[in-house]
């Protein structure tokens, strides 16, 4: 699912009370770190990931490598935070998504 305007808005205001439960540091951007995103997406929908600063990456870097590596899309951009979103593969898990499809 391509992402328009109106479900990014959407998106941006569910996830204002998110908080950051992913982090990319001085290890960089790994396959490992990669999986256990897409497996916390599975649970979510919707995660905030933010870059500590001892990392070499910047924040169009990493979320250029996640959207050419796996079917998460990048959201929003906000300083060192990255807004992420994924369609839950599990059904029963896709409260979200299904909202998101009917804007």
């Amino acid at each position: 699912m391509q992402l328009r305007g109106k479900q990014k808005r959407y998106l941006r205001a569910q996830a204002n009370h998110l908080s950051p439960i992913f982090s990319i540091g001085k290890n960089g951007l790994t396959q490992a770190w990669l999986e256990q995103l897409d497996g916390a997406l599975d649970r979510r929908e919707l995660i905030k990931v933010s870059l500590q600063q001892n990392t070499d990456v910047t924040v169009d870097e990493a979320a250029q490598f996640i959207e050419d590596h796996t079917e998460i899309q990048v959201v929003q951009k906000i300083g060192r935070i990255l807004l992420l979103f994924k369609q839950s593969a599990n059904e029963k898990q896709r409260d979200l998504s299904e909202k998101v499809a009917r804007i």
